[in-house]
Order: structure tokens, then C-alpha cells, then sequence
């Protein structure tokens, strides 16, 4: 199930504003990296939980640039993020670096996976 409200940053903000929803992303995040030994935690203070994931995802993403892009291409999968989608959330966040960006799409895509779950329980 698409949701293309989560494109705009106010749509986004208005989920990440319900503590379950942000929990539930997070480990969420948490568990899909964790798959490959990749360690992502979370404070559990929600107010802060894009800046404090986000920043996070941009560090394990640089890294594996770096260091092991097959682990990323799997990351990515794992997560469900194909390229198509990535090549247009680089369009459509020009604002961010491509770094940024795909760390802004994991997020986005994992709480995507979240709210599935939650509307077909």
C-alpha cells in the first residue's frame, strides 16, 4: 500500500508526532539493520527521534559506501527500497545530499511498513 502522503515533511511530521508510530519505526529500523550487524539505536525521546535517527542512518550509510556497498544493496533490500525510488527521492529532496536523502527514505519506508501492519491487524 502506497502512502504519498508521507512525501510532504508536514505529513510525515504529523505520524512522527505519535509516540507507538515513532517506537515502532525505530525498532523497526533497528531490527532491519541489526539483520547485518549494523547497530542502530534509538532513546526512546520522540520529540527527536528523525534528527536521532536520521543521523544515525547517515553514518551507517557512509560507512557502508565505504566500506561494504553490497552490504547496503542488501540493507536496501531487505528494507524494500528499490533504486527507481531512490533515483526519484533524490529528485525530490534537493535539499538533502543523496546520503541524507536515502537515510530520509529509509525512515519514511520503514514507518511506511509500520503503518501497513498497524491498518491490516
Amino acid at each position: 500500500m502506497e502512502y504519498p502522503l508521507l512525501r510532504s515533511s508536514a505529513e510525515l511530521q504529523s505520524f512522527l508526532e505519535k509516540a507507538e508510530l515513532v517506537n515502532d519505526t525505530a525498532q523497526q529500523i533497528i531490527k532491519d539493520f541489526a539483520m547485518f550487524g549494523l547497530s542502530i539505536s534509538f532513546s526512546g525521546e520522540s520529540t527527536n527521534a528523525y534528527k536521532e535517527l536520521h543521523h544515525q542512518l547517515i553514518e551507517q550509510i557512509e560507512h557502508l559506501l565505504r566500506h561494504s556497498q553490497s552490504t547496503l544493496i542488501s540493507v536496501l533490500y531487505r528494507i524494500d527500497l528499490p533504486e527507481e525510488e531512490l533515483e526519484r527521492g533524490f529528485k525530490e529532496l534537493p535539499d538533502y545530499n543523496q546520503v541524507e536523502a536515502m537515510a530520509h527514505m529509509i525512515i519514511v519506508r520503514e514507518l511506511k511498513k509500520v503503518l501497513s501492519r498497524k491498518f491490516y491487524k
